[in-house]
């Protein structure tokens, strides 16, 4: 019987392995099911341990496997609300509208987060969990965890698109507000950029 993933699986930075590229899915069977479980069970109990935040989406790599597969939670609004919509091979076919700066924050960084500037629209494709492949457009909150997530699929982290500006980092305080962080303290001295 195989152990139940936890938010200790979920791997954060500078572990290395965050800056890799992740591999193609030739075909979605058992491991990839089981794969899709695991990030869920982790992502689920990272949520579980925060009283302010959602486990809103989370990529392979990030439980150290280095498979493109993404999860993103179907119902951002409702923490009881805990299914998951898995997106296999996905993949930006556009983007659109406009670009945006906005919060994010990221299993895989702990407890850093950062304005990011993303585009408004996306188009996506995609195999689902049956292995079909689908094509979507998504705007808004759910366009920013998908580009989010599929830097993840590229080796690619939030901070790497904001680390010229030391103004752009934030953390949460005791009441779930964020404030802002001392960029040497916070953002150099955890390691979190190779350079």
């Amino acid at each position: 019987m195989k152990n139940t993933m936890k938010k200790e699986d979920i791997i954060t930075l500078p572990n290395s392995h965050l800056r890799q590229k992740s591999k193609r899915i030739k075909s979605v069977d058992d491991e990839v099911i089981q794969l899709i479980k695991d990030m869920t069970d982790a992502a689920l109990d990272w949520e579980n341990s925060r009283p302010h935040e959602i486990s809103a989406a989370l990529a392979a790599i990030q439980i150290d496997r280095k498979e493109r597969v993404v999860i993103i939670r179907s119902d951002f609004e409702n923490k009881e609300s805990q299914d998951f919509t898995v997106l296999i091979n996905p993949e930006i076919v556009k983007k659109e509208g406009k670009v945006e700066e906005d919060f994010e924050g990221c299993l895989s960084i702990k407890n850093i987060y950062g304005k990011v500037p993303r585009h408004t629209k996306v188009r996506v494709r995609a195999l689902d969990i049956n292995g079909h492949p689908i094509k979507l457009k998504a705007e808004g909150f759910l366009a920013r965890v998908i580009q989010h997530e599929i830097d993840h699929t590229n080796g690619v982290v939030f901070i790497d698109h904001i680390k010229n500006d030391k103004n752009a980092f934030y953390k949460l305080d005791e009441n779930g507000e964020i404030q802002p962080v001392d960029y040497e303290t916070h953002v150099i001295g955890h390691g979190l950029f190779d350079d």
